[in-house]
């Protein structure tokens, strides 16, 4: 399989991954009212993690020193935005919230610059402001233009986390299996989670968790949000810049948008259209761009 051929795929699988995250917004609609978000963190993670070992458990016996140091450190990054994410959601309007975790998409190709040295072409910085501008579009409403609060600032943090994650899970998987480092960040995430939820939201609700649709959601959360999802968006990056792949993953708003319009019934604005639409040519002009610019260095070499 030629290498081009990989990438398309590996683009294919992080909108895929996008698409069950969008999902997830409807699955677990009501869910969270029943268990906090944090003791959601912490199941999903563990279910996924132990799921996933079960099936790798043959590779994990040949764990390294350095790669368990590399999973605890992404753990904690994946750990920390989801938790700080969970928290600033009380705070602030879900619009809001959205927005600015997504924030990730301008601060990918920056943290990059700073990270690896190499500053990403033109390019992608457009392509990243568009993005985030049609994701505001989608997320944010009129009365969101509020004065900043510390619901805000915490999601920020979570957004600077998981632009944080993705570099560093695309440099790790440079030298390590992105399957294994999957299982580490998973185990490790979960292990935040665990800890910090029983001071943050009290006693683990188990009688809720009995609940069909909070069961239904856990589970959907675990299997496809957490194991499928992630494990597509990890081993992409292996194949992928992060600045490319947080252009694909951005289509997480669009996809929530359009599973809210169809399942749910929600109201689709002109706007939301238009924000939309912003996304989806982001992502079509960093793949346009680069091809355009191979053409016409190609055609200046004839001359």
């Amino acid at each position: 399989m030629n290498l081009r051929l990989i990438k398309i795929l590996a683009g294919f699988g992080q909108l895929l991954a996008a698409a069950i995250w969008g999902f997830a917004f409807v699955v677990v609609k009501d869910s969270l009212n029943n268990i906090g978000p944090i003791w959601m963190v912490a199941i999903r993670f563990i279910i996924a993690a132990i799921l996933l070992a079960i099936v790798y458990q043959r590779k994990l016996k040949l764990i390294k020193k350095e790669t368990w140091i590399k999973g605890i450190i992404l753990g904690f990054f994946l750990g920390t935005a989801y938790i700080t994410q969970t928290i600033g959601c009380k705070y602030t309007t879900a619009g809001k919230n959205a927005f600015l975790t997504t924030v990730y998409v301008v601060l990918i190709p920056l943290f990059s610059w700073i990270i690896t040295k190499k500053r990403p072409q033109w390019y992608i910085f457009f392509c990243a402001i568009m993005s985030i501008v049609g994701i505001g579009l989608l997320a944010l409403k009129s009365d969101d233009a509020s004065v900043i609060n510390k619901g805000d600032v915490l999601t920020l943090i979570c957004g600077i986390f998981f632009a944080i994650h993705i570099i560093f899970t695309s440099i790790y998987n440079q030298s390590e299996d992105p399957v294994i480092l999957t299982v580490l960040q998973f185990l490790f995430a979960a292990i935040l989670g665990w800890l910090c939820a029983p001071f943050l939201e009290g006693p683990l609700p188990i009688q809720n968790l009995l609940k069909v649709n909070v069961s239904i959601s856990i589970l959907y959360l675990a299997l496809f949000s957490t194991l499928i999802a992630f494990l597509l968006q990890n081993v992409g990056l292996k194949f992928l810049p992060p600045t490319l792949s947080s252009l694909f993953l951005s289509f997480e708003a669009v996809f929530g948008v359009i599973f809210g319009a169809i399942i749910l019934r929600e109201y689709l604005t002109i706007r939301m259209i238009i924000g939309c639409i912003l996304i989806f040519l982001a992502v079509v002009f960093s793949q346009i761009i680069p091809e355009i610019n191979l053409k016409i260095k190609g055609d200046n070499k004839n001359y």
